[in-house]
Parts: C-alpha cells; structure tokens; sequence
C-alpha cells in the first residue's frame, strides 16, 4: 500500500509542474501577442476611438459612423457661435467638415485655403485673404488697416468708375478713409464736412451729393431752398426781399433737376411782347433785370 501511494503522488507532482509549465508558456505568448498588437497600432500614429472604429449596420450592411458638425462643436464651442451672429453663406451653405477636410495629426492642413472654394473673380486673385478676412468663420466682419483701395474696387468696380470719371477731392482718399475698420460703414457727411443748415441730416446731404462723384449735384423737386441758400446767398436773399410773382417759387421750380441748370425766361412766360419788341429788346433782363431781383 505505501508502494502504491508513493507512486500515484510522483504522478500527481508530474501533472501540476506540466500544468504550471503550460500556463507559463500561454501568458509569455498572450503577453507577447498584445506587445505586437500595441506596437503596430501605434505606428498608424493615433489610436483610433470606440466612436470611430464601431460599426454599425445599414441596411444590413456593415459600415463605419462619419464625423457630424456635432462632434466638431463638442472641442470647438465658440465657432458656432460666431458663425451664427455672423457666418453668411459659410452658415447657411457649408458645413465645418466642407471646410476642414483634415484634422491634426494625421492631417497638416485643417484650415483650408479659401480658393478651395473661392475662385473665378478679381477678388479671388487677391493674396493674404485673411489681412481683411481675419476670421473665416465670420467672412464679412473685416478688418481694415491701413490705405486701402485696390482690394475693394474689386468687388465694388461701380464706385471706382464714378470715383474716375467725376473727379473731386474723394477721388485722391482711400476706401477706407471714409469706410474705416468696418465693411459697409457709411460715414456720415458731416465727419469731414459742415452742414448747410442745421436741419440737414445724412439723407439730405446724399440727396444731392452722390458720395462717389460729389460734384455732381441733382436734387428732388421739394428741396428745400434754404439748402440752396447755403451757398448761394445771395440770391435767395433777393428772392425773399422780391415783391413779384417769383418770391413764392421754390428755387427748384426754376433750377429743375440739375445743379447750375438756368431756365430762360420763356420756358415759363411764353412770348409776353409783341414780335416788334422782342427784336428790339431780345434781352428780358434789360427791362425786368434779374430772375432773383425781378422789376415788374
């Protein structure tokens, strides 16, 4: 019997030294097997995430979730913002992803040049687009600094053209002399010049002042003569001292449409005198004098 035990406990002793030596083997090859697993992974450069490598199925299809402009706002909160107060058509037309096509560090360009989607236009051809569109995400909120003109006239060919052609003293300034640091600011008139009366506002000015060509004056026919009064003095103080038919007309009743427009008399009175008189005095003023200072 003590044979018999001795002999099934040598037995028992070789089986578990077999089973350690088996369970040694497997972990040094499971180790080795995520060692192996981990180094290649790495060399793809980023771990993918569960969102990323998960599948899911379509149509009963196996297909892997695209980025959404959600997951986008979820690092990147405060560009939604601005494009909604601000976006124009990178809000209503694009998506963070048209736009940003790679994303560091497998990608090196996440911002994008803007002739990606910007070309075929004077304006395009422009270089440095972010010296005035400083901020993409808000494109028309641009930053002015320093003399610039070139650029706008690109977009605003129009302004430059009247600017050529009626020269004056805005001809010689920059865009942005007058539309400073802001797009689309309209300055008013009386920054640079003093009102001719004070019941003149912007609107006035502008309603006879085209801004691009100033020179060229044209007014509505219910301009008020005392805007005319500003700088023709004169005359309308001896329209208002006249006695005659002429002080109850408006200085545009006679001066119509254009500025330095001067009627002749007969556009209003006809042939008062006989064919007879008119030859021997075809100049009214020399009996009647002037229109302002009419003598009955």
């Amino acid at each position: 019997m003590g044979a018999l035990k001795r002999k099934r406990g040598i037995v028992l002793f070789s089986s578990l030294r077999t089973m350690r030596s088996t369970v040694v083997l497997v972990s040094i090859f499971a180790a080795g097997v995520l060692i192996f697993a981990f180094g290649c992974k790495q060399q793809t450069g980023i771990l993918p995430s569960p969102a990323a490598s998960k599948q899911i199925k379509v149509a009963g299809k196996a297909t892997t979730p695209e980025m959404t402009n959600a997951q986008c706002v979820l690092c990147h909160p405060q560009q939604p913002q601005t494009i909604d107060a601000g976006g124009g058509k990178h809000k209503t037309d694009v998506g963070c992803l048209d736009c940003h096509v790679e994303h560091p560090p497998l990608g090196t360009k996440a911002v994008p040049e803007c002739i990606m989607c910007h070309s075929e236009k004077p304006h395009y051809e422009l270089e440095n687009c972010s010296s005035c569109h400083s901020d993409a995400h808000a494109p028309l909120e641009l930053t002015l600094e320093g003399e610039i003109t070139g650029p706008c006239l690109t977009c605003h060919q129009k302004v430059g053209d009247q600017l050529k052609e009626h020269p004056s003293v805005h001809t010689g300034m920059a865009c942005n002399e007058c539309h400073a640091t802001t797009h689309k600011k309209i300055p008013s008139c009386m920054e640079c010049h003093e009102k001719h009366t004070d019941s003149m506002d912007l609107k006035a000015c502008v309603s006879c002042h085209p801004v691009h060509m100033p020179l060229v004056v044209t007014y509505a026919d219910d301009t008020p003569s005392d805007y005319c009064g500003a700088c023709h003095k004169e005359a309308l103080s001896l329209l208002e001292a006249n006695t005659t038919k002429h002080h109850d007309l408006a200085c545009v009743y006679c001066h119509k449409n254009k500025h330095k427009t001067v009627p002749p008399c007969f556009a209003c009175h006809g042939a008062p005198h006989s064919d007879s008189m008119l030859k021997k005095f075809p100049n009214c003023g020399d009996c009647h004098g002037i229109a302002h200072n009419l003598k009955g």
